[in-house]
């Protein structure tokens, strides 16, 4: 995964002459630096993809990377509608699971910025999921959301598993935004 672009790789992402790249970086709409001793310019990912989508460009090969990838394990179909609608179309992808089976599968082929398991499908399958997501080293970095009942919340378990764990009844609002904070502050360490 490429993380810094020279003007003549934006040119071929966004199809413009590498002039153009240049005028947009001069002029300061596109922000990036300038190689010391010479005139070459590059341009940060996460700079070239904040200036595709204020400008309505299409993302193309950095589509994969500028989106937010959530799974969604054992939530029930009105909590998984309040993420997905408070979480945005087009910023998040979001898969669902509804085991631990699946769970593994879809983060096998998603490979998730945040995963949020809900306790509702069992308190053992729910820490057995954060247990082997976290051994895992592919997933390392990948934030951990526990969505707990009274009842689990009360229970005496390892909570440094999770990233964060919420207490139902929850405002998905205040989910979906502490989710966004998590994943970029992720992204903005790696």
């Amino acid at each position: 995964m490429r993380t810094i672009f020279t003007t003549g790789q934006v040119a071929k992402i966004c199809k413009v002459a590498p002039r153009t790249v240049s005028k947009w970086f001069d002029s300061g709409r596109l922000r990036g630096y300038r190689i010391p001793g010479s005139q070459d310019r590059r341009i940060p990912r996460e700079h070239l993809i904040r200036f595709l989508k204020e400008h309505g460009m299409p993302l193309g090969e950095l589509e994969d990377e500028a989106m937010g990838k959530l799974l969604v394990v054992g939530a029930d179909a009105t909590t998984r509608a309040g993420l997905s609608e408070m979480l945005g179309e087009g910023d998040f992808k979001i898969e669902t699971a509804s085991s631990g089976f699946e769970a593994g599968i879809q983060a096998e082929s998603l490979h998730p910025d945040c995963v949020v398991v809900d306790f509702a499908m069992g308190r053992g399958e729910s820490l057995m999921i954060a247990a082997n997501l976290k051994k895992n080293a592919e997933y390392t970095d990948t934030v951990l959301v526990g969505l707990l009942s009274d009842e689990d919340s009360a229970s005496g378990f390892d909570r440094t598993i999770f990233n964060e764990t919420f207490r139902k009844p929850f405002d998905a609002a205040l989910l979906a935004e502490r989710i966004k904070t998590l994943i970029n502050r992720k992204k903005q360490l790696a």
